[in-house]
């Protein structure tokens, strides 16, 4: 699994168009046992990243990603911004003076925004936090790459598990955030986080193999 600088904008901007995109369905689904702000406030930070889009520094993927993660952490309020803004940092960090990252470096650019998150939220699996999705898809796309599975399959397994751990958080009583205030009627509806993790990765992953019938590379 490797990529060229148009493939990281051509993933970012998938998570972008996502995020705006589902905006009433995150909201729902943190609706359930949070404040409800959360599919705005995703939106609203991405959709910024869009507006700015064609002025975004591209001198490296490491540099747009920490670009994309300081507009994130500027625009979108509360908890997700700082978390959401983090992992782009984060992930820039790793990435970067490349113009494209490999498979290994896409997995070390994942732990480091996991990482991120942890230390920013003070939480960590089990929480019922997107971590409970993302360390999940990180371990199951190292696992994919490293057996030899190329970029498709290996983004359609890691979308899978995403999945399969975000429902699984439904089962978790929520250890931090505002649905953490519910204590056990957390329990029973899945995080807002995870979900719209594991959305955004299935939307990868689709897009991806579109990407790859298109010749882009």
């Amino acid at each position: 699994m490797s990529g060229s600088m148009q493939n990281v904008e051509l993933v970012v901007r998938t998570i972008a168009r996502c995020a705006v995109d589902n905006e009433v369905y995150f909201g729902e689904l943190d609706a359930v046992v949070g404040d409800g702000d959360f599919g705005y406030s995703l939106a609203r930070g991405f959709e910024k990243v869009l507006d700015e889009w064609d002025g975004i520094d591209r001198t490296d993927a490491g540099t747009f990603l920490k670009r994309v993660g300081m507009i994130i952490s500027s625009r979108i309020g509360g908890t997700s911004g700082p978390i959401w803004g983090t992992a782009f940092l984060r992930a820039g960090a790793t990435a970067g003076a490349t113009q494209g990252v490999s498979g290994e470096r896409v997995v070390a650019m994942l732990r480091s925004a996991a990482e991120g998150i942890k230390a920013r939220g003070q939480s960590d699996v089990g929480d019922k936090t997107l971590l409970d999705a993302l360390v999940p898809l990180t371990d199951r796309l190292e696992q994919e790459l490293t057996s030899g599975a190329d970029a498709a399959a290996a983004l359609a397994a890691a979308a899978t598990t995403a999945r399969e751990a975000a429902e699984a958080t439904s089962r978790l009583v929520a250890r931090r955030g505002r649905a953490s205030y519910t204590g056990e009627r957390s329990r029973g509806s899945v995080d807002a986080g995870a979900m719209a993790l594991a959305v955004i990765i299935e939307q990868i992953s689709s897009q991806w193999q579109a990407w790859q019938t298109e010749g882009v590379s």
